[in-house]
């Protein structure tokens, strides 16, 4: 198995956050810290140099990869706020045209602006998600 770089260490989030340079997308980032602490209810943990993740889950592919992921999580990265929706979201069809403006990838969900989402609706899909990968953990 190979070393992945994207796993839990003891960088300071804090500091990791004041570190954003842009002011808008450091405002966000901390908006979005107590925002998942309050909806995951667990405490943020850096990933590797640039992922703030919140709880963890073990993945393994049908290839036999496998290793570990934020059960959530985000980064702020120069374009957007990038969350890490695990469930992704063809599932989730109904809150995804509720929520505003945004694009995807495959589970990531990139938001230009705090405010322009529906953070009742972004609650909604990060405890879904959470759901999700607890009740996968739990089945293991």
């Amino acid at each position: 198995m190979s070393n992945y770089k994207t796993i839990p260490n003891d960088l300071d989030v804090d500091a990791f956050l004041a570190g954003v340079a842009d002011e808008k997308r450091r405002a966000d980032s901390h908006s979005m810290l107590e925002f998942m602490k309050r909806v995951t209810g667990e405490d943020p943990v850096m990933w590797g140099d640039s992922i703030v993740g919140f709880g963890s889950y073990h993945y393994k592919y049908a290839s036999g990869r496998e290793g570990d992921w934020p059960a959530a999580g985000f980064s702020p990265r120069k374009q957007a706020l990038t969350l890490y929706i695990m469930s992704g979201f063809s599932r989730h069809d109904e809150l995804m045209a509720k929520l505003g403006k945004f694009t995807t990838g495959k589970s990531c969900l990139y938001i230009k602006n705090l405010e322009d989402v529906d953070l009742d609706v972004l609650e909604q899909l990060v405890r879904g998600s959470m759901d999700m990968v607890t009740a996968q953990t739990d089945a293991s």
